[in-house]
């Protein structure tokens, strides 16, 4: 099992016996996705953290978008368990790059790729995944790439 589903299963554990209902859904509902992600496909296999970061980041980027929902359809309670369950999931996710390390990450990707204009843009983000894996939302990282190749 990899480190960070056993944390997960660590965690839920601990807010199961502290009775601490919103960690132990929101753990929960991580876990079952993690879950649903390994028996996905032809053959049943084991995530490793990279990939299961990969599954929280989803779930969190859920968890952002159903509390806009809510907000915009007059729900206040309902939006503020989203971004709580939101804030959960963050504990378990690589802190996420600031706007002056996005920048500098755009740039030197430029650099390297020699993009130039927007027809460059998909140069750019291929060579930019890799180097931010996580730590910033692709429509965040695409509107940086955009803005610097104008």
């Amino acid at each position: 099992m990899t480190a960070l589903k056993e944390t997960l299963r660590t965690d839920l554990t601990a807010a199961m016996k502290s009775r601490d209902e919103l960690v132990t859904a929101t753990l929960r509902m991580a876990l079952t996705a993690v879950g649903n992600e390994e028996v996905a496909g032809k053959v049943a296999r084991e995530l490793s953290d990279a990939e299961v970061v990969q599954v929280l980041t989803r779930e969190a980027k859920k968890r952002r978008e159903a509390a806009d929902a809510f907000e915009n359809g007059g729900r206040p309670e309902q939006a503020a368990r989203e971004k709580a369950e939101g804030e959960v999931l963050a504990r378990y996710l690589p802190a996420q790059l600031s706007d002056e390390e996005l920048t500098t990450l755009v740039a030197e990707a430029i650099a390297e790729t020699g993009a130039e204009g927007p027809k460059g843009m998909g140069l750019v983000m291929k060579a930019l995944n890799p180097k931010i894996a996580g730590r910033a939302e692709g429509g965040r990282v695409a509107a940086a790439v955009k803005s610097a190749l104008a």
